[in-house]
């Protein structure tokens, strides 16, 4: 199965009034990370204003996306990195909501597209599962962060992330895309609820 990681950052967290404004996609296949088929793009809000709150999270302020590409010109880019590739990510919801916002389709369809490593990680963990930021759990299973919140580098992460958890879970019988799926959503909810990192 050939899996996609993805990753936003964003003007915000309000998807009904918010917008991206770079995207991250690091292809997965065969198990391996394809880091020279990654895509990194800026992409222009217009009219959507910047959280402040956000700005020191991802580093970009306005002055940083004026003269990237528009939502419309980028969408292009986007489809073709993400092709008919199975979604990594590390928050589905996020990923999905805006991912609806671009191209339609409906959060739900977006969602079973998409593994949430996230979820795979408290599955993994069990109920007594630590921290669930990308950060702290990249640090439990020792992987190199070198830019957080950087779209590109939060999708390296994720990919990197998804390929130690769906070792951990083959190892306990969970081979198939369908059981990853099976086995997230069993993990306790507690602590995965959609909260800006402000």
């Amino acid at each position: 199965m050939p899996f996609v990681s993805l990753d936003f950052e964003a003007t915000g967290l309000d998807f009904s009034r918010d917008t991206i404004i770079s995207f991250g996609v690091v292809p997965v296949t065969e198990g391996r990370i394809d880091v020279g088929g990654a895509v990194y793009q800026l992409v222009d809000p217009l009219d959507v204003p910047l959280d402040r709150r956000a700005i020191p999270v991802h580093m970009l302020r306005p002055v940083d996306l004026a003269g990237a590409p528009s939502l419309e010109a980028a969408r292009q880019a986007l489809r073709a990195a993400l092709g008919r590739r199975f979604l990594v990510t590390w928050f589905a919801e996020v990923e999905a909501a805006f991912l609806d916002k671009i191209f339609g389709g409906g959060r739900r369809r977006w969602m079973r597209r998409a593994v949430d490593v996230r979820r795979l990680v408290a599955a993994l963990e069990g109920p007594e599962h630590g921290p669930l930021t990308l950060a702290a759990c990249a640090d439990r299973y020792r992987i190199p962060v070198a830019d957080p919140h950087h779209a590109l580098d939060d999708a390296l992460v994720t990919a990197q992330l998804f390929l130690v958890t769906a070792a951990k879970l083959a190892d306990r019988g969970i081979r198939s895309v369908d059981e990853l799926a099976e086995a997230a959503p069993a993990a306790s909810s507690a602590n995965l609820r959609v909260r800006p990192p402000w």
